[in-house]
């Protein structure tokens, strides 16, 4: 499970994330959801140890980021909107690398690699160099790259980004497989239809604070929103472009 408690980010006087709890219990696919700019990307970077809190607290597995981070690192998989890898390294090296950040090698990590490859199409390129892996190619190794521990916890950030159709289906029902057997995942995303048709439980964030979250049901019974649309309602909460005003900006 993942518990934020009173979480804050500032960057001097600029506040990231405004005293944010929220509570992801496992077997949930929680969908994060908020404009440019609201604090998303910034809180699942503070969920994964890569930035420190100003203040507050985050729990991985029962784990504090900040005090136990090898602990709580060890039980997650953090999935980037960016797909770096070592251009230098075959796709094979490249997971075996990542598995030994995690203490992991040798003949059961050769299989879970193997698996991992050939699950996302990428045994054909298993030995060569990713630098000539197309963008949709290293999103695909990135994914395998945090699944090989076998995590207790996925964060992802933009995970559609750069997939095909197929990929992206692939992803989908890896994603409530693994919450089916009680996984947990965080997954921030634009993309509004997907998140109403895969997430679980929805949290909508804008200017560093949680809006709404819950169910669909909740959210538009906190909203007062009827049987609005996960869009109509986002748009609701985060001052989106009025009709009218969009026929002004463009003359009408």
């Amino acid at each position: 499970m993942i518990l934020l408690t009173n979480l804050i980010k500032r960057y001097g006087k600029f506040t990231a994330v405004n005293d944010i709890s929220l509570e992801i219990p496992r077997g949930t696919l929680y969908g994060l959801l908020g404009p440019n700019g609201a604090g998303k990307t910034t809180t699942m970077r503070m969920i994964a140890g890569i930035l420190r809190p100003t203040s507050g607290t985050v729990s991985v597995a029962g784990f504090d980021v900040v005090a136990e981070p090898m602990e709580a690192k060890r039980r997650l998989g953090f999935i980037p909107d960016r797909p770096f890898v070592y251009d230098k390294l075959t796709g094979a090296e490249f997971l075996r690398f990542v598995a030994g950040l995690y203490g992991q090698s040798g003949p059961e990590i050769e299989r879970r690699l193997d698996e991992l490859l050939e699950l996302f199409e990428l045994s054909p390129w298993k030995h060569e160099l990713t630098e000539s892996y197309s963008h949709g190619m290293r999103q695909k190794l990135i994914i395998s790259s945090a699944l090989v521990h076998r995590p207790e916890v996925i964060v992802v950030d933009e995970p559609m980004v750069g997939l095909d159709p197929k990929s992206a289906r692939l992803l989908k029902n890896i994603f409530r497989h693994f919450v089916d057997r009680g996984g947990t995942v965080l997954m921030s995303t634009h993309t509004l239809e997907i998140a109403e048709a895969m997430c679980d439980r929805i949290g909508i964030v804008f200017g560093g604070r949680i809006a709404a979250a819950g169910t669909m049901s909740e959210i538009r019974t906190q909203t007062a929103s009827g049987n609005a649309s996960l869009e109509e309602v986002f748009l609701k909460l985060t001052g989106g472009v009025a009709d009218r005003e969009l026929s002004a900006a463009l003359g009408d």
